[in-house]
């Protein structure tokens, strides 16, 4: 096997949660072209509709299933119904989460655990429902979690979503533990990268700030996300697990300036 196959996917099939739009399309299409089938889930079905249909023309088959990822009964449904369609599960991609900024002193005990539940809480379901079955019905597999570098460097405004990544993230190194060596287990720490979410508070003003607080002088593409996420699903990266892998442009503090309480 050449060095350029061991990325390949063919004859895989992956599970990627939140892939209506942004980083989760783009890891779809990724997979897709390096041969894999996929499962894409979502709350809003014409969004995964859009990104089976990019990823039918790439020449893989793709399944769409309604979810939200906030309800373990359609977990357990958008588990099951992959396992109808195509018999297997390689990979998982627990890409569904976010929280938006919001001072510490404004931010309500039940949004701190909302946040919490969301970007850690059905990671951990999703991963336990999925690991049975991959191992079951491939012999093992790889999860991928989409972490942040707001759970690495500390900032104003991020307690709530900072410190859900930062337990995303040693969750990815515990169930690494947990899983070896028939499952690896990473997660990706994105940096601020160009997606719907990072434009609904974009303006000239704010990315040339954060383009000029990043060391790479660029906000991220959801294709860097997916390149990496690529690799850490195929062979290329079966020596890798329990690593949380940045993507962020060399970034070693948020590239958004927040006020802090009490400016």
């Amino acid at each position: 096997m050449t060095i350029l196959e061991r990325f390949r996917l063919d004859g895989k099939v992956a599970i990627v949660t939140g892939a209506g739009r942004g980083i989760g399309a783009a890891i779809a299409r990724a997979y897709a072209e390096a041969g894999a089938d996929l499962v894409v889930a979502a709350r809003t079905v014409a969004e995964i509709e859009r990104t089976a249909a990019q990823v039918r023309e790439l020449g893989r088959r793709a399944l769409v299933v309604q979810t939200d990822v906030m309800q373990e009964k359609q977990l357990l449904a958008l588990v099951a119904r992959a396992m109808e369609e195509f018999g297997r599960i390689d990979i998982l991609v627990n890409n569904a989460g976010g929280s938006p900024p919001k001072p510490a002193l404004a931010t309500s005990t039940s949004e701190f655990e909302m946040a919490f539940r969301f970007n850690v809480g059905t990671a951990f379901a999703m991963s336990r429902i999925a690991v049975p079955h991959m191992v079951e019905s491939a012999g093992g597999g790889a999860i991928v979690n989409i972490s942040s570098v707001a759970g690495q460097e500390p900032s104003p405004c991020f307690a709530a979503y900072g410190t859900a990544k930062a337990a995303l993230s040693y969750l990815t190194r515990e169930l690494a533990q947990d899983f070896a060596p028939l499952v690896r287990v990473n997660a990706i720490a994105v940096g601020s990268t160009k997606t719907d979410a990072l434009n609904t508070v974009l303006t000239p003003e704010i990315e040339q700030q954060m383009v000029k607080m990043t060391p790479m002088a660029r906000l991220g593409e959801v294709e860097d996300i997916a390149a990496c996420a690529l690799y850490l699903a195929s062979p290329a990266a079966s020596y890798v697990s329990g690593d949380i892998v940045g993507v962020n442009g060399g970034m070693n503090m948020l590239n958004m300036q927040m006020p802090r309480a009490f400016d």
